[in-house]
């Protein structure tokens, strides 16, 4: 069944992903760590629905979406694109780590792997957003 409507909530889903993440940084920031955690399972399942729509829209519908601009845009579409699509298949089994530990109130183990993880899943989610824009949007002719 094809879905022209699931791109755009793709979209939103990583938008709201990365709201959540900004907030729940700035919770843990401020120390309060119960609404840090209610924030980071609220990216973590926004980020959980887009995968699960992501692969319903590609593997059910559409297939892949080719970008039709030129020149810089072509460039940067794709350097977007690039660093975007490893860094998100690179981020799930490690934020699944992050969860466990602060779980197990492992909070070292949780510190060390969000130092990093952290920027990167917000990475993930903002030039998820910007992809969509670039291919739906503002497409270049």
């Amino acid at each position: 069944m094809h879905l022209p409507i699931l791109p755009t909530i793709n979209a939103s889903l990583n938008a709201l992903a990365g709201v959540f993440l900004l907030l729940g940084g700035t919770a843990i920031q401020n120390k309060d760590p119960i609404k840090h955690r209610l924030l980071m399972s609220c990216a973590f399942c926004s980020s959980t629905l887009f995968l699960c729509s992501y692969l319903y829209y590609h593997l059910s519908s559409r297939g892949v979406s080719h970008y039709q601009g030129k020149g810089i845009l072509r460039a940067i579409y794709f350097f977007v694109l690039g660093t975007h699509t490893p860094l998100a298949v690179l981020i799930v089994p490690f934020i699944l780590m992050a969860i466990r530990h602060a779980l197990r109130g492992e909070f070292d183990k949780h510190t060390r792997i969000t130092r990093w993880l952290y920027p990167t899943w917000l990475y993930v989610s903002v030039t998820g957003v910007v992809v969509y824009l670039m291919l739906y949007i503002f497409p270049a002719s």
